[in-house]
């Protein structure tokens, strides 16, 4: 956050989203960089620091001396308008640097509904937004992510699309616009020589003309040679960089674990699944390079959770034993390990015990058709039968609560495939009677058409139709007794539109973002009516993009090569309709679909011989003690800067990690979720430094107090410190039962209110003085004078002692003012006073 935006924190929902310097992230501010690129995310922190692929590319660019990575997320609503108002531009989190001084930045396209986003990022940053109102000095603009394989919808606003794995291309990128720099190219010369290389994609290269009924006639390479891009590979996942030092946020995130691709790509063939095709072939990590990434990962991150990830992390050649020993090795320290990606089919009853030790509140499977017919038709290779003995043996190891996904509007759907899909719900509840649990939640989405998939000429159901299905199954599902989510119909109605979407749609982008659509993919903020203003202003029928192609039509995305030939695909919609499976190509039927070429690019699965060799190490077994030594250690700290903006839930769990990767021999609780035995004091008010906070830890083993500072110091992020410390009676009284007071000092403004003195006296003479307070909505009266042991002024400064209460309110009725105006003096503070038993 730029200074001159710190004010900004104060006045916006959720600060710690634009703090930086969190433990992990990368500052480069010396001068030997010759390349800056903004990674930027189109929507809030929370959503984009979950995403995978960032920190991989982060540290990739941030492994090479002369470039400097750093990360910018969509701010908020607030912010946005603080930033509007203030006439601030955007920045970066690592620096602050405005977006507009990066040679590059790049965005992340996961989600069609945060097109919006990327524009409004744009314009906060002072770039313009279309490619030819750029000059030569503007940043270079480049997506990249699943929605680059069509990318026409944001054509006019972008230099390049990265198509494919982005490892190695980013490499290439940063290189070429270093060696531009040195040679002082322009920027049609630097694409000229990106468009040689595999998967840069550079729209300005490309003609696209339209047929009087609105299809497009042709596509036409304007660089000779250039006429398709290939997506990158990358070819082998065991030795591509995966990070094991991970940004740790102080605020709670969307997924706050360590996220741990162990596959890549996905050899089932569902015909409705673009990442299945857009992902291939198969790459799978090693187990020996999967656990070594996963320790170094937790001691550098002190998450208490790991997750497997991959498309369907149950086909890992040798998910079980290597679920298995991570439980194993783990379990000491109380660290979970999930597979979120579980297809009925890889579901072994083995598998299924692992899986139950550390997740049974919920089990989530994706039938995705309610009928035999239609998973035939979908290749999902899956059977009632298989759900039902799934689900069955789920509710009987523990479960309580089946989740299932299912699409609606698939192709030939009737009213009698959803009729199915309500009975196969109703006999999933059935199959846990008798278990002690048997409720079922059902999640249907609208089937959207993807690019780069057999179904990808398809129709999309419209609104009304949407809606008419989802009452029917609202209804169905009531009286069946079972929970029913679905997608908002205009929503997935917009998808669709985006997903098919060709070059004329800019238009409709950016009057959308003049009218003041923002992220759309949040239902709170989701305004159709925005939408159906913005394509009537423009001319354009959204519908039309909905409709179904014809196979010899020329599709929007036609010169992206995902690797996967439009004869495959077309062959695939034949054998679709005609009922006729595609087997797994991962039991050594190929599919025919050309990507791999079998010597260098090519499935690569773990042999049985590395499957055997997943012996535990003995150094990673924990030691314990016949005895313990309990010992109870009381530590003051610091929290200074922009650690006063961190919240104090985000405060507890930003320490507690702390504590994990310091390697202390903490204690928990017992039960299901066993909790560190750690004790704070009690909330600081937002934006309140502090230089007398108070923390208890319990120890199973005593570690001298200078040796437990300096282990935790080192993994406290800026503006955290501890000051001193000392061992406690092991009965003592926690931190908050054990202070008699504490002292604030709020430093006052220049125009200070005459009668100060007079009003100190006043209040220090009263008996009560109430205020009123809006609490959840609700205007309560609250004694300000209660907790209140001494006032004074001291200079410039008011001096407050309090037994209870908020410094902030107590100095807002002194002053005459609100709390919020009392927030931005910068009130801080100064120490404690303990209990006489305690001193």
């Amino acid at each position: 956050m730029n200074l001159d935006q710190t004010e900004a924190l104060i006045q916006v929902s959720r600060p710690s989203r634009y703090l930086g310097g969190e433990l992990g992230s990368i500052c480069k501010l010396d001068s030997g960089i010759d390349v800056r690129m903004a990674l930027a995310f189109p929507d809030v922190y929370e959503v984009g620091m979950s995403h995978i692929g960032f920190p991989i590319l982060y540290n990739i660019l941030n492994g090479l001396d002369w470039v400097a990575a750093e990360r910018v997320y969509s701010p908020w609503e607030d912010m946005e308008q603080w930033l509007r108002d203030q006439q601030q531009p955007l920045c970066s989190l690592e620096t602050t640097l405005p977006l507009a001084d990066f040679d590059i930045i790049g965005f992340t396209l996961q989600y069609e509904l945060s097109y919006t986003n990327l524009l409004t990022m744009l314009d906060l940053a002072g770039i313009p937004l279309r490619r030819e109102q750029r000059d030569e000095s503007a940043p270079l603009i480049v997506v990249g992510g699943p929605c680059a394989f069509n990318p026409e919808p944001l054509a006019d606003f972008f230099d390049i699309a990265v198509i494919g794995d982005g490892e190695e291309a980013v490499v290439e990128l940063v290189k070429l616009v270093r060696k531009g720099k040195r040679e002082k190219w322009g920027r049609s010369q630097l694409l000229e020589q990106l468009a040689v290389n595999d998967g840069f994609y550079i729209p300005e290269f490309f003609n696209v003309s339209y047929q009087a009924d609105g299809c497009i006639d042709k596509i036409t390479p304007l660089v000779s040679g250039y006429d398709k891009v290939l997506r990158r590979f990358v070819k082998d996942l065991e030795i591509a960089p995966f990070p094991a030092q991970p940004i740790i946020p102080f605020m709670q995130t969307v997924h706050n674990r360590v996220a741990m691709e162990i596959t890549r790509g996905c050899t089932r063939g569902c015909r409705f699944c673009q990442a299945g095709y857009i992902y291939r072939p198969v790459r799978e990590r090693s187990p020996e390079t999967i656990k070594r990434l996963i320790t170094e990962s937790l001691q550098n991150s002190g998450y208490e959770e790991v997750s497997l990830l991959s498309l369907s992390s149950g086909d890992y050649t040798c998910i079980e034993p290597l679920l298995q020993q991570l439980m194993d090795q783990y379990a000491d320290d109380r660290v979970s390990v999930s597979l979120p990606s579980l297809r009925v089919g890889s579901l072994t009853p083995g598998l299924m015990e692992e899986v139950k030790k550390v997740r049974k509140t919920g089990f989530t499977l994706a039938p995705e058709a309610g009928s035999e017919r239609l998973r035939q038709l979908i290749n999902k290779g899956i059977s009632a039968d298989d759900l039902l003995d799934s689900t069955k043996t789920a509710f009987q190891l523990g479960w309580r609560l089946i989740k299932l996904y299912f699409m609606m509007g698939l192709p030939t759907e009737t009213d009698t495939d959803l009729q199915e899909l309500m009975a196969l719900a109703a006999q999933v509840k059935k199959s846990g009677k008798g278990t002690g649990g048997n409720d079922v939640n059902v999640a249907v989405s609208t089937f959207v058409p993807k690019p780069h998939t057999p179904f990808q000429w398809e129709a999309q159901i419209g609104i009304e139709e949407t809606i008419r299905k989802q009452r029917l199954l609202r209804d169905g599902l009531r009286q069946k007794k079972l929970r029913f989510k679905y997608h908002g119909a205009e929503s997935s109605f917009m998808e669709g539109v985006f997903a098919r979407g060709d070059r004329r749609l800019s238009a409709v982008l950016e009057r959308a973002v003049e009218l003041g659509c923002r992220f759309d993919g949040w239902r709170e903020c989701f305004d159709f009516s925005l939408w159906q203003q913005a394509f009537v202003d423009c001319g354009i029928e959204p519908s039309w993009y909905l409709r179904q192609r014809k196979e010899d039509e020329v599709l929007p995305w036609e010169h992206i090569d995902c690797g996967v030939p439009k004869r495959f695909f077309l062959n695939e919609r034949h054998k679709a309709f005609a009922g006729v499976a595609t087997r797994d190509c991962r039991g050594g039927v190929c599919h025919g679909c050309e990507v791999c070429d079998f010597e260098d690019l090519r499935m690569r699965l773990v042999t049985p011989a590395e499957q055997k060799s997943l012996p535990r190490d003995a150094d990673d077994k924990k030691q314990t003690d016949d005895c313990e030594q309990l010992t109870r250690i009381r530590l003051q700290l610091s929290k200074l800067g922009r650690a006063r903006m961190v919240a104090h839930l985000e405060y507890l769990k930003m320490f507690q990690r702390a504590v994990r990767r310091a390697n202390l021999p903490i204690r928990f609780s017992q039960g299901f979720h066993p909790m560190p035995k750690i004790s704070f004091l009690e909330a600081l008010p937002m934006g309140v430094s502090s230089e007398a906070e108070l923390v208890d830890l319990e120890l199973s083993a005593y570690i001298p107090v200078d040796e437990v500072i300096k282990r935790i110091n080192v993994q406290l992020p800026e503006g955290f410190k501890i000051i001193e410390g000392g061992v406690v009676p092991w009965k003592s009284p926690s931190p908050s039962a054990a202070v008699a007071s504490s002292c604030y000092r709020v430093p006052l403004p220049a125009t200070v209110t005459d009668n100060l003195q007079q009003r100190i006296a006043d209040f220090l003479a009263a008996d009560q003085i109430l205020v009123a307070q809006l609490k959840k909505g609700r205007e309560i009266e609250v004694d300000v004078r209660s907790g209140v042991l001494d006032l004074c002024q001291i200079d410039a400064e008011l001096q407050i002692e309090l037994v209870k209460g908020s410094p902030l309110r107590v100095a807002a009725y002194l002053l005459g003012t609100d709390i919020e105006t009392i927030r931005r003096y910068g009130v801080r503070k100064t120490g404690i006073v303990l209990k006489k038993q305690d001193a």
